[in-house]
């Protein structure tokens, strides 16, 4: 039996507290992670007793600090701070920990539990999004005066997340930028699920981060109430780059098995659980705490909270009162709705809808809405010049220039990705990424965590099939295309001209909460006549080239720039006698949404009389055709037309299939 210690004041009851009901909460769910939840407590309970600035009762205040638990298997300790700290967290959620349809989910999830600035499941990804929220504090503060936004971002972190590629791409990024009023708080307590750090990591963390450009803070007894206080008290002096401070714990402390593996993934029990918690001194019942528990975050961070939130109000009410204006755009965009300007604009498309590359109309279209959209920012994985994301009259967004729009993200298309959702999660700003199509997989599992969390960005992804040509197959995309349509709550854009892209831009600014691919091509596209420009592409799938005759022999189907390809077929068919009609479908998601009326007047109602053409894998296609010409291998080097005449994407040939299966 582990020794009963003596708690001697507020603080050893808090944080023997909150361990206790961590230690509860996952006993009770028969699952979750003690072990972290132990050691970084008092972490925690520092961070948000003594710095952290949040009110609890109006938990989207846009100027509030940001925290990101990047290592979110420790959400339960998460919960118990918020409920601690007066969110709309009960104690019954707390004992409702992991189960169906909870508050309190197995890892942090960004709009179901109050409170949480951002999901952070996948290991690393907390720290990026956490750079892209100390980004986007800096741009809006240029923007708008320090009165309004200034605010640190903290992020816990843990030995897995530093060990994920991303957080070194988070880590170069951020101090390179400067962004001084960023702090991570990294819980080293050299156990991983697999078992010691040591057989994975030998790393020296420190002259890591002092590598690139970080401050270090090193709290040897991260245990240690005081200590850690006065290591983030630190933190928070610096003002010349971004700092670590790392906390050197033991996971699990107090239970049997402390500073093992054993305690990282897997409930304590009761019995072990019941003498963990009598080694802080604490022998309160399950789910009890005591009332000074709640008065000492009732006296200070609540406290503190309400007092800043004061004092923001009244510089809104100023605001307000002297440039009403300015204090509309600040509220609209606070939620990152874009919609009203979008709407109202008028975009002389003349210079736009012509026949060009679609990357060419996208990077127009890009700096069109930059003129109108103060808060627009983006960039490219260091291919600005090929994407065309530079926005011509924006500056470079660095430490000198905190009031740039482009970003340069260098090769870093993961955390690009990721960064861009924390400059969501944020709010104030929107944001565009760009690189190749077929690098889209680097961006994946950031892509999905946008889509998890109803994150509005914009993905640019272009040189988008075989047309890429002499880069050969490991630069043409295949099966990209059918990757990102698996991703829910996600719309993919391919347009086919230059007017569908202007819908697509449309769409992807309009939207609040799904993110949106816009697949461009490298080779020029023509400007077709009967495509649309809004409406067509909004229901997803239109009939861009209605068939000659009262009658559809067969419906060719198309997208991006297969769709003008359909349209040669056509010609050649209905000149053979064929009543052909083409569709262009340039949204799968848009289009499946629709009635399944409206959806068979634009296919024709003969499934077996349908060819759906896209120069990439087949997969998933059969829903829209009982045909599909597609690619299911990887591609070869060559000129674009010879690589695509190869695989038969010609009109000749085209022409020779529909024949067949008529």
């Amino acid at each position: 039996m582990s020794k009963t210690a003596k708690i001697k004041n507020i603080d050893d009851l808090s944080i023997a507290a909150i361990r206790a009901t961590c230690i509860d909460g996952i006993n009770k769910s028969k699952s979750g992670h003690p072990g972290m939840c132990i050691s970084a407590a008092p972490i925690v309970y520092s961070l948000f007793k003594d710095f952290l600035v949040s009110n609890p009762y109006q938990s989207k205040w846009i100027n509030r600090d940001r925290f990101v638990m990047s290592c979110g298997h420790g959400s339960m300790l998460y919960y118990t701070m918020l409920h601690l700290c007066g969110y709309k967290l009960t104690i019954d959620d707390l004992k409702n920990f992991r189960q169906l349809h909870s508050k309190t989910p197995g890892h942090p999830e960004y709009g179901v539990t109050d409170g949480v600035d951002a999901g952070s499941g996948p290991l690393g990804q907390g720290i990026a999004q956490a750079v892209g929220m100390a980004m986007a504090e800096t741009k809006l503060q240029s923007m708008y005066g320090k009165n309004l936004y200034n605010h640190y971002t903290y992020c816990l972190l843990g030995d897995g997340c530093l060990e994920e590629g991303i957080s070194q791409e988070a880590i170069s990024f951020a101090g390179l930028n400067k962004l001084n009023k960023l702090i991570l708080l990294y819980d080293r307590n050299n156990v991983t699920l697999d078992g010691p750090l040591g057989q994975s990591s030998n790393e020296n963390v420190i002259q890591r981060f002092l590598a690139c450009g970080w401050n270090v803070v090193y709290c040897k007894k991260g245990n240690n109430y005081s200590k850690i206080k006065k290591a983030i008290k630190k933190a928070r002096g610096f003002k010349n780059a971004p700092t670590i401070v790392i906390f050197n714990t033991v996971i699990g402390l107090g239970s049997k098995n402390a500073g093992t593996c054993k305690v990282h993934g897997a409930p304590l029990g009761e019995e072990d659980g019941n003498n963990t918690k009598l080694s802080y001194g604490y022998n309160y019942p399950p789910f009890e705490i005591p009332q000074e528990v709640y008065d000492n975050f009732k006296n200070t961070f609540i406290k503190r909270g309400e007092d800043a939130y004061s004092e923001y109000q009244k510089e809104i009410f100023k605001l307000q009162a002297n440039d009403a204006a300015r204090y509309q755009e600040i509220m609209a965009f606070a939620n990152n709705d874009v919609s009203n300007v979008v709407d109202n604009a008028k975009i002389d498309t003349t210079s736009i809808y012509k026949t060009d590359a679609t990357r060419n109309i996208s990077g127009n279209l890009l700096n069109i809405y930059h003129e109108m959209l103060p808060n627009l920012v983006g960039g490219s994985a260091d291919v600005a010049g090929s994407v065309k994301t530079a926005l011509k009259n924006g500056s470079t967004w660095g430490p000198k220039n905190r009031e740039g729009t482009n970003i340069n993200w260098g090769i870093r298309e993961f955390f690009m990705s990721s960064a861009g959702n924390g400059i969501l999660l944020h709010g104030g700003l929107r944001t565009y990424v760009g690189t190749f199509m077929v690098f889209s997989d680097y961006c994946k599992a950031a892509i999905r965590m946008s889509a998890l969390q109803g994150l509005p960005q914009i993905y640019l992804f272009s040189h988008d099939s075989l047309a890429v040509g002499e880069d050969g197959p490991t630069h043409e995309p295949i099966e990209q295309l059918a990757m990102l349509r698996s991703i829910p709550n996600l719309n993919v854009f391919r347009p086919a001209d230059a007017k569908e892209t202007a819908a697509a831009y449309k769409l992807a600014l309009e939207s609040t909460n799904t993110p949106s691919v816009i697949i461009l091509t490298r080779q020029n596209l023509p400007l077709l006549d009967g495509s649309s420009d809004y409406d067509g592409v909004a229901k997803g799938g239109y009939i861009v080239s209605k068939e000659k005759a009262n009658r559809v022999d067969f419906t060719l189907i198309g997208t991006g720039s297969e769709v003008s390809l359909c349209i040669e077929t056509q010609k050649k068919l209905e000149a053979m006698g064929y009543s052909v009609r083409v569709v262009s479908i340039p949204c799968f998601e848009l289009f499946d949404k629709q009635s399944k009326s409206y959806k068979e007047s634009i296919l024709g109602y003969n499934y077996g009389k349908r060819l759906i053409v896209e120069m990439g894998s087949t997969y998933g296609l059969h829903k829209y055709a009982k045909y599909a010409f597609g690619i299911n291998e990887f591609g070869l080097s060559g000129k674009a037309s010879e690589v695509m005449s190869y695989y038969g994407f010609t009109s000749d040939n085209l022409v020779s299939n529909v024949i067949k299966y008529i």
